[in-house]
């Protein structure tokens, strides 16, 4: 292992989406980051979240039926 923490990103399909999922966040204070789209997950530009495990469960509820998720995934390191 190297002692980096695990992390999981959380795909949409529009940026405006994913700006819309962050004020939602924020409001919430539910830490997350906005990064850009890793290429071995997808060659399109654009940005997704970044978030600990452990706040998945807590962001799923906090955008239920509010923004449209593309996709989760594990961000590999």
């Amino acid at each position: 292992m190297s002692g980096q923490k695990q992390h999981y990103v959380m795909l949409f399909k529009a940026v405006s989406y994913v700006l819309k999922a962050e004020k939602i966040l924020k409001a919430e204070g539910i830490p997350h980051k906005i990064i850009p789209v890793p290429k071995h997950i997808s060659s399109d530009c654009g940005v997704c979240l970044r978030f600990e495990p452990e706040m998945r469960k807590k962001i799923e509820a906090a955008l239920s039926d509010k923004v449209d998720i593309e996709k989760i995934r594990p961000l590999d390191g």
